[in-house]
């Protein structure tokens, strides 16, 4: 599995995905790793719809992802990876599958969030999940569609840490799976 593009996006499989971010990384496969629509056999289907039928679809559960893909190899398909959570992404990070990149494109948390982008807005929780990766030498941008400028999640940081006061001290953590 060539892996092309690691996101997370709540909404999963849309239009952005499939309009703009398949055809600019040339994916030939989505991989949906989500262990709720992974044991949601109407959420299954109603994707695997959604989707055109030259792309190949794989959901699965985020731990049954890193156990039962080849995901090191870089050869084949180029793939797009999703994750609905930044909990998921950080799940499958630490569990094994260790990606250079992460794109934010949509995620929406209603609590002591601060608004990083039209489509992102980040709880503490969030924020913190993201330190941890951006220590483990993850590139994160936020990104809703390859046109937009990505916005550095360092820069994106030190707002966060103005908004938040008890951030200021986040210098990353353990995140259990």
């Amino acid at each position: 599995m060539n892996v092309s593009l690691v996101r997370v996006d709540n909404r999963l499989i849309h239009g952005q995905i499939l309009e703009a971010w398949v055809p600019y990384v040339q994916a030939a496969c989505i991989v949906v790793a989500d262990d709720d629509v992974a044991n949601d056999f109407f959420r299954e289907t109603v994707i695997r719809m959604a989707v055109p039928r030259e792309i190949e679809v794989v959901i699965t559960g985020v731990a049954d992802f890193v156990k039962n893909h080849s995901y090191e190899d870089k050869s084949g398909e180029k793939t797009i990876i999703l994750f609905s959570t930044l909990r998921a992404a950080v799940k499958a990070f630490n569990l094994g599958f260790h990606y250079d990149s992460l794109n934010i494109g949509n995620v929406y948390e209603e609590e002591g969030a601060v608004q990083w982008a039209r489509s992102i807005r980040l709880g503490e929780r969030d924020i913190g999940d993201l330190v941890t990766l951006n220590n483990a030498g993850v590139q994160i941008e936020l990104r809703c569609v390859p046109q937009d400028k990505p916005v550095s999640f360092q820069e994106s940081l030190k707002k966060a840490k103005r908004e938040l006061p008890g951030l200021a001290a986040t210098k990353g953590r353990d995140v259990a799976p």
